[in-house]
């Protein structure tokens, strides 16, 4: 049984880019996260110990979002590294990086990288 965990929207205080201004003042950064792993186990068990903890899997988006970087892929980068580094049973991982109110000149909600390992 496939199984797929979506942590949405969470939101972040960080300071990514390439800009020297954005290293002094930050930015508020939001972080979409998809999981996809086998659930027959946990489905059966009820037992976390078999199931993706998806608090661990925050806990490693917010730790990786903390160190900053000049690009959106890198920071995307070290999430998907430590996800499958981190927890077992993880098949396939997507992240959204998004920077909200880029600083480039215009009236832009937010720029996003998608990676998907």
């Amino acid at each position: 049984m496939q199984g797929i965990i979506e942590i949405e929207n969470m939101e972040f205080y960080a300071y990514h880019g390439c800009f020297e201004e954005e290293a002094i003042v930050g930015n508020k950064f939001k972080v979409d996260l998809t999981i996809e792993m086998d659930a027959e186990v946990p489905s059966k068990t009820d037992s976390i110990g078999d199931a993706v903890n998806y608090q661990l899997a925050y806990n490693i988006v917010k730790r990786e979002v903390a160190i900053r970087s000049h690009l959106l892929e890198h920071v995307g980068g070290r999430i998907i590294e430590g996800i499958y580094n981190e927890l077992s049973g993880v098949q396939k991982v997507k992240v959204k990086v998004s920077k909200m109110n880029p600083p480039m000149g215009g009236a832009i909600e937010k720029v996003s990288v998608t990676l998907i390992k």
